[in-house]
């Protein structure tokens, strides 16, 4: 197991220098899932979100929330992002939503935490907008998929 780079040799939290790293071209890509009661998953699909456009609201919420991860995550960079694309998919037999972010930017430092935040916020959105068809929506299975860029080059974690 590697070494944790966020603290220092005496154990002090600590914001890595990337100052010495070459600038590269960096994407990440997560997902993560709401999930819904049947019947309001049926009634959502129907009528849908007594609160209006719900997935265009949490596709602009996602695309903020990875442009300010450094101000909700304290040791991140902040990153000149070039593009955050959001996308959602609906499995009716499952009776959720699946949510994917692919954040880039050419940085000194990945954006994996930019795409988790985007899914994350994503997520939060979907569930505020929907809470009121019922109070047992799930927010489940947040994770990255894939990154690319830096000295560990590309990491397909899914298909």
């Amino acid at each position: 197991m590697g070494k944790l780079s966020h603290l220092s040799e005496d154990g002090k939290v600590l914001m890595v220098d990337v100052s010495p790293k070459p600038d590269s071209e960096r994407v990440a890509i997560a997902k993560g899932e709401v999930s819904f009661p049947k019947d309001a998953f049926k009634e959502l699909l129907e009528e849908g979100s007594p609160k209006g456009d719900f997935l265009a609201c949490a596709r602009v919420a996602g695309i903020l929330a990875a442009k300010k991860t450094p101000e909700l995550i304290p040791l991140c960079h902040p990153l000149p992002i070039s593009k955050v694309e959001l996308d959602f998919s609906i499995d009716q037999d499952r009776c959720l939503i699946e949510i994917q972010a692919m954040v880039k930017c050419t940085g000194k430092t990945g954006v994996e935490m930019e795409a988790l935040t985007a899914v994350s916020v994503a997520a939060l959105t979907i569930y505020d907008m929907c809470k009121a068809l019922s109070k047992a929506i799930k927010i489940q299975n947040i994770r990255l998929v894939y990154k690319a860029g830096g000295k560990s080059g590309e990491i397909r974690l899914e298909q």
